[in-house]
């Protein structure tokens, strides 16, 4: 199977852009992560039953999407690596580590891609060096049998600063990590939002011919989300890659409907927030 041929699977055949909800978290160790997917199996059911285009999953979780019956479910996106790097109080230690045969173990699962960071983390250059042996080893591997590589470059603040999981949304550290996880291979860029969203044209400028998805971050309100989503699709965004502001909102399912109405059919964000009335979906 082509790379082009998994592609498909994963954007959106009326809209060519693609919603991806990442369900992924358990694997970084981080209680805080923990929280909406406590019940993983509730939790993949109920951002099903809202028919994003792709879930994000490790190696350990995808079988709850993966037997699921049916064809429509959405598309399985595969972690490949595993990293220490997102706790307020880190260890003396950090890591990025690749699973084994991390495409093999994909194919097994019926992925329709894999994904693997590209850290900048101030002070822990091993850790970016950690990275980029990961992205070396998985592309051959990806190109022999044809499976899509999406990479996640992300850059972080100074912990001592921000305090765990803060990313730094400077358009001028994003912008060349983006272009080199494009030089090394990548199909598909997940990358952060630039603190202004409407520099973000110049994020999809330097990813040339390969496609941006946004990645969602730390919990942020309805308005704020909605809005900064719309913006960004405006700028050029091939979609979106949202975890927490989904499955830590009371209305995981509401609030995927009025994601992909913004990436899917244009809404507004006004407009998108109809589907947020009403009571919290809790099954």
């Amino acid at each position: 199977m082509s790379v082009s041929a998994r592609l498909n699977r994963l954007f959106n055949g009326k809209s060519g852009r693609c919603f991806d909800v990442a369900i992924d978290h358990g694997f970084f160790n981080e209680p805080s992560f923990l929280k909406g997917i406590e019940d993983i199996a509730r939790a993949i059911h109920v951002v099903v039953e809202a028919a994003p285009d792709a879930i994000q999953l490790t190696v350990g979780q995808a079988r709850h999407l993966q037997g699921i019956p049916g064809r429509e479910k959405p598309s399985l996106v595969l972690r490949t690596d595993v990293a220490n790097v997102y706790g307020t109080d880190l260890p003396r230690t950090l890591f990025s580590r690749m699973i084994e045969a991390p495409v093999e173990q994909a194919l097994r699962l019926d992925a329709a891609c894999v994904v693997v960071n590209l850290f900048r983390i101030p002070d822990q250059p091993e850790v970016t060096d950690q990275c980029i042996r990961n992205i070396l080893r998985i592309k051959p591997a990806c190109d022999r049998y044809g499976m899509p590589l999406m990479v996640e470059p992300l850059v972080f603040q100074p912990n001592e600063t921000a305090g765990g999981y803060m990313v730094d949304g400077d358009e001028n550290k994003i912008i060349p990590l983006v272009r080199q996880a494009v030089e090394l291979g990548a199909d598909i860029i997940k990358a952060d939002p630039t603190n202004d969203p409407s520099l973000y044209h110049q994020v999809i400028r330097i990813a040339g011919d390969v496609p941006v998805l946004v990645r969602g971050g730390s919990r942020a309100g309805d308005e704020e989300i909605l809005r900064r989503t719309e913006e960004l699709i405006h700028q050029g965004a091939a979609g979106i890659v949202y975890g927490r502001n989904i499955i830590q909102h009371p209305n995981p399912a509401g609030m995927t409907r009025a994601l992909m109405a913004i990436v899917h059919e244009g809404a507004s964000a006004g407009e998108a927030a109809g589907f947020l009335q009403g009571s919290p979906t809790t099954s």
